[in-house]
């Protein structure tokens, strides 16, 4: 048995531009990139490690004085070092140039 001839029907141009540009939009709206976060945490991870494991650092001030010693602990401004050769200090971070391993 054949078929009879079949219409092929086709909505109209412009209702097909319509319902393309406006899927975009909303695909487009949810595949923006999501803004990264203020704090990765580095910081904080590096500290606890170097607390654990007791390892000396060198903390380099921005005057150019070193200090040598372990961190004891840190807050959101400052960290505790414990020093052998001298009393223990708390420098604040905002002073601070960078830390190395002694």
């Amino acid at each position: 048995m054949e078929s009879p001839n079949r219409r092929l029907i086709r909505p109209p141009l412009a209702e097909a531009k319509e319902r393309v540009s406006s899927g975009t939009r909303t695909t487009a709206a949810q595949q923006k990139k999501q803004t990264p976060p203020d704090t990765t945490n580095a910081e904080n991870f590096y500290y606890v490690k170097q607390m654990q494991a007791k390892t000396p650092v060198v903390v380099v001030l921005l005057d150019g004085e070193e200090l040598h010693g372990t961190i004891e602990w840190y807050d959101k401004s400052c960290i505790k070092m414990t020093r052998e050769e001298g009393p223990n200090l708390l420098v604040y971070k905002s002073y601070i140039k960078y830390i190395y391993k002694a």
